[in-house]
């Protein structure tokens, strides 16, 4: 379940301020705080993505990555066993082989 930060309008109560609640998706927000009925402002939290911050671990995660080299030459920085490490627009043979990655 998703957590949910609300702030209080006037002044905090015990809970704090700011305070988390644990809802349901479907639970209409908090207009009143559970602990002492005060008005209350449900927050626009941050959230922690973690990116993939080197080549060998984008390849990992099944991506490509492409970085263009001269005018339709592209390096394949992510390139598999087997793969071409140069693409080149007018060699479709250069391309990655998607069917490695791709699985059903």
């Amino acid at each position: 379940m998703p957590v949910y930060e609300y702030e209080h309008v006037e002044s905090p109560c015990s809970l704090g301020d700011p305070f988390e609640v644990t809802q349901p998706l479907a639970e209409k927000q908090l207009v009143a705080c559970p602990a002492c009925g005060r008005p209350v402002k449900k927050l626009i939290s941050l959230v922690g993505i973690s990116a993939p911050k080197t080549n060998s671990e984008l390849r990992d995660l099944g991506f490509t990555k492409l970085v263009k080299k001269d005018d339709g030459v592209y390096e394949n920085v992510t390139a598999r066993d087997g793969e071409s490490r140069y693409m080149h627009r007018d060699k479709p043979e250069t391309m990655p082989d998607l069917s490695k990655i791709i699985k059903d």
